[in-house]
């Protein structure tokens, strides 16, 4: 039994009159942990808890975390989790109330990265918040059920942090005989490590991260996402802070669901008529959720960024 679900797949009259295009929303943010990671990471414990793992270890700055913290309560699995100093303490709550150990540690999700796997013991699964194979091909179940509902777009949009949606997306659409479908990436000012890659050429790392879209606050991508820049079609886009701010208000008005800037950022290419977009008649969008940021902090992050 998977510890992921089936999300519903429904057609955004509001997007699509914004666009000219017709716009699909794949609602990853009502899986049981509010994103699309319990699919990757919910795959990856049930098999660690196969091999007989007893613990399981993750870093996050959120959501991933979540999931692990899920999944292991699932599995009656106990969990830490290790978080940087950005991580909002509704998230920290949220990871709390599903009985795993929360410790707090760095101002990045690199560092909390480097304590979790300074914790690791023989018996302990770590579970990396994006970059694992068994991870990618988790996330690739997403492309699966689009193929089950039979619409085929001409381009599917998501967010990137770390890249682990964007490579389990590629896998996805490529074990589907998918792969004349081209990726749109978005990111956020302060969170683009890969479309500053993308431009100079060689994979980068950011000096630190600058945006309120902490849920995309890898300062590198993974290799894997690097590689598929190169090699699979792509198009980079990126937007600010109050752009995708706006876009998690607009998008709670249109459809009644609240995600996370992180999300925010591939949905305001949409609002916001983003030229990337232009000569694609059919979107997918990718709506990864995220349960890390409440209304009311959405609101007061984006009546700052309007100073």
């Amino acid at each position: 039994m998977n510890l992921h679900i089936h999300t519903p797949l429904i057609e955004s009259r509001p997007l699509s009159l914004i666009t000219g295009s017709q716009i699909w929303l794949k609602i990853e943010a009502l899986q049981p942990t509010g994103s699309f990671k319990i699919r990757g990471i919910g795959a990856a414990c049930q098999e660690y808890a196969r091999l007989g793992k007893r613990r399981f270890i993750s870093s996050s700055g959120g959501n991933a975390g979540i999931a692990v913290a899920y999944a292991g309560r699932c599995l009656s699995i106990p969990v830490t989790v290790v978080v940087p100093e950005t991580t909002t303490e509704r998230a920290r709550s949220l990871i709390k109330a599903e009985h795993a150990q929360v410790i707090v540690h760095g101002k990045a999700w690199d560092e909390a990265n480097t304590l979790a796997l300074s914790l690791m013991g023989e018996d302990d699964a770590f579970l990396h918040p994006f970059d694992d194979p068994l991870l990618w091909k988790g996330h690739a179940t997403l492309v699966d059920e689009l193929v089950t509902e039979g619409v085929k777009p001409d381009a599917i949009m998501l967010s990137v942090g770390g890249g682990g949606l964007y490579a389990g997306v590629v896998e996805g659409l490529r074990r589907n005989n998918w792969g004349d479908i081209p990726v749109i990436t978005a990111e956020t000012i302060g969170t683009d490590s890969l479309a500053q890659s993308i431009q100079q050429g060689k994979r980068i790392t950011l000096d630190s991260i600058t945006s309120i879209a902490t849920s995309l606050g890898a300062e590198q991508v993974c290799e894997q996402a690097w590689t598929l820049s190169q090699t699979y079609p792509t198009l980079s886009a990126v937007v600010n802070d109050h752009a995708a701010l706006n876009a998690c208000e607009h998008f709670l008005d249109d459809h009644r669901i609240l995600v996370e800037p992180a999300c925010g950022a591939s949905l305001a290419l949409a609002y916001e008529q983003a030229t990337v977009l232009q000569g694609f008649g059919t979107i997918v969008i990718v709506v990864c959720g995220g349960v890390t940021a409440s209304i009311d902090q959405i609101r007061k992050w984006n009546a700052a960024a309007m100073r």
